[in-house]
């Protein structure tokens, strides 16, 4: 059987943390799809092109070494129709701490009445990345902070040009 999962998230920006999941999940995974969430009531700072192009760029390479093939789609709505859809076996799901498992425990419980045959597999967060949330990000970058040691380089230089372009625009 092929173990394929569905990695959902915002990843608005896409962080050292999202990577550290994905880097790990190629272990065991045959196929691993980074599923970005679209949804109506938030309003990131990447649409969900940009967002999806900058998790091929910085994953391109991910796979290739344990024999993953990664892929990237968006959805809207339920993680476990996403699944579904994507033919998914298991849902991955990351953890940096106490309160990240209290809301993944509620989001694993609802999702296994929904769909009994994904179940949730969730990775702990390796130490060095544990501290990392994009929201902090977005707040740290749109403030003119240095992001470089919580995001690839790329994504810190689109974040850059993203900044730059707000506060332009917003002036």
């Amino acid at each position: 059987m092929i173990r394929k999962a569905l990695y959902t998230g915002t990843f608005d920006p896409l962080t050292n943390g999202h990577v550290d999941i994905i880097t790990r999940a190629t272990r065991f995974c045959d196929e691993l799809v980074v599923a970005i969430g679209v949804h109506p009531d938030k309003t990131p700072l990447f649409s969900a092109e940009e967002r999806a192009e900058l998790v091929r760029r910085v994953c391109a390479h991910l796979g290739g070494a344990q024999s993953c093939k990664v892929s990237v789609l968006t959805f809207s709505g339920l993680a476990v129709t996403a699944a579904r859809q994507a033919g998914a076996t298991l849902l991955l799901r990351g953890l940096r701490d106490g309160t990240d498992l209290d809301y993944e425990m509620e989001m694993a419980g609802a999702n296994a009445m929904l769909a009994p045959e994904i179940p949730t597999v969730f990775l702990a967060a390796s130490p060095g990345v544990r501290h990392i949330a994009a929201t902090l990000v977005r707040q740290i970058a749109l403030l003119g902070g240095d992001v470089s040691s919580f995001v690839p380089d790329m994504v810190a230089a689109a974040l850059a040009e993203k900044v730059r372009k707000t506060l332009k625009d917003g002036s």
